[in-house]
């Protein structure tokens, strides 16, 4: 593979962060909430005191495996949550986001209505299409919606550009998210928009394929060579013992399990570490025994589909996985564990998120403050836990939603040492390269893969 290099593009090291990522997502991409809606038609909901949207106990809900526990917390349309608008005159918002499916859409205009009703001010709902071009055309036509989604890999760039409300650190509960979400959302100091929720890498296994192939649960695996030992004796016929995309936001897992990741924690790259060429070559290692096949060698889209279908034993996603099972391949069987560790015991996953952007031009941001404040509360945050399977980004809420659904554990386990996407404004055109050459791992050169994509990074990040 020739080495490639992209122009150099703006940033720096200092603006580097590394982020706990993306929202909700449905399909085979971590970034489809933050883009795309991929299951809704762009059709526009007004959400009043008239109650809009179905129930979201939809095609997305949350816990397969954790259907039986009881609901998440109470409904925040009833217990009022926060978000607070007294003494606010009634406003017209608008909303554009990312939907993962009918279920998201259904609870955000359930969630929307409630706070209407509550505030007196209206919200237009709006599932987008392309949710990064039709803010960008918003942004450059002044014309942004008053709340929307925003892909942490996104963020740098729309907070670098003037675009976004630095609003965050004044809301009531600003202190109760995540500290490293929180980091996620936070440029050149300032905390500007509220993690609306995230999502974690974990092992799907699938029950019936692992005892038939002798397996038990002492032989759940806990790192790389057990790994790849149960990976071999699951694939049988034409099952696959592991399915895996082969893109970023998977294989990046296993470099941050070899104690390594695309830059150092002072922002420096690091792609072509020994560590994380060591990682690859193990992929690849997979691949060429064949206990590893990409989706795609499997007749699939994503990795999801593949273990829906029992084409793979086992695959490595998030917990948007569990709404897609429920709904789609509600027979299968299946547990889920914490991702292996590397060959020195490091623990590694990814996680993704969003936040809560207010446009920096809105003409009403008090109103879009509150509602918010109301979307990120507690009671409203298990709601949505509950309608589309994501993970409360406030502290305050996870004892509830781990009672509620506690065979998510493994999920929320991950993000005390997850990483996610390295961002810093100018820099998605690094991390896409990076995701195209890995479409060719089976036959690619790790090394040379990865010395292409810390040339890039150094030039990127003039590091």
């Amino acid at each position: 593979m020739n080495r490639r290099k992209l122009t150099r593009i703006s940033g720096g090291a200092a603006g580097v962060a590394l982020l706990l990522t993306l929202a909700a997502c449905g399909g085979g991409s971590s970034s489809s909430s933050s883009s795309s809606s991929s299951s809704s038609a762009a059709s526009t909901v007004e959400s009043s005191s008239s109650a809009a949207g179905s129930s979201a106990a939809g095609s997305s809900a949350a816990g397969s495996s954790a259907a039986g526990s009881s609901a998440a917390g109470s409904s925040a349309a009833t217990s009022g949550g926060s978000g607070s608008t007294a003494n606010l005159p009634a406003a017209k918002l608008s909303l554009l986001f990312g939907s993962s499916g009918k279920a998201e859409t259904d609870a955000l205009n359930a969630a929307t209505a409630a706070w209407g009703k509550q505030s007196g001010s209206t919200v237009t709902v709006t599932p987008a299409q392309d949710l990064v071009q039709q803010l960008a055309q918003g942004f450059s036509s002044n014309n942004a919606p008053d709340v929307f989604y925003v892909g942490a890999d996104q963020f740098p760039n729309y907070a670098k550009a003037g675009n976004l409300a630095d609003y965050a650190d004044s809301l009531s509960n600003a202190n109760d998210f995540y500290p490293a979400l929180k980091q996620s959302f936070t440029y050149d100091g300032k905390f500007y928009c509220a993690p609306k929720d995230f999502s974690t890498l974990a092992l799907f296994i699938n029950k019936d394929l692992w005892a038939k192939a002798g397996l038990t649960d002492a032989d759940v695996p806990k790192n790389w060579d057990q790994l790849e030992t149960v990976a071999k004796k699951l694939t049988q016929g034409n099952v696959a013992g592991l399915s895996v995309s082969p893109e970023r936001d998977r294989m990046d897992a296993f470099l941050v399990q070899n104690g390594s990741y695309l830059v150092d924690d002072q922002g420096k790259p690091t792609a072509n570490s020994e560590q994380n060429v060591q990682a690859l070559t193990f992929v690849k290692k997979l691949v060429t025994e064949g206990a590893l096949k990409f989706p795609k060698d499997l007749g699939a889209s994503w990795a999801g589909e593949a273990f829906g279908k029992q084409q793979a034993a086992m695959t490595i996603e998030g917990n948007w996985l569990l709404g897609s099972l429920k709904a789609d391949y509600p027979n299968v069987k299946y547990t889920v564990a914490e991702l292996p560790a590397g060959p020195t015991g490091t623990k590694g996953t990814l996680s993704f998120t969003n936040c809560w952007g207010i446009s920096a031009t809105t003409k009403s941001p008090d109103q879009a403050k509150a509602l918010v404040e109301y979307l990120t509360s507690t009671p409203q945050q298990l709601e949505f836990a509950k309608a589309f399977g994501v993970i409360p980004s406030v502290q305050s809420a996870q004892a509830q939603y781990l009672k509620a659904f506690p065979a998510n554990q493994p999920f929320v386990n991950g993000v005390a040492y997850a990483k996610g996407v390295v961002s810093a404004p100018g820099i998605t055109d690094v991390l896409d390269d990076f995701n195209s050459q890995l479409q060719s791992l089976a036959t690619a050169d790790p090394k040379e893969i990865l010395d292409s994509v810390q040339d890039n990074l150094s030039s990127a990040l003039g590091g």
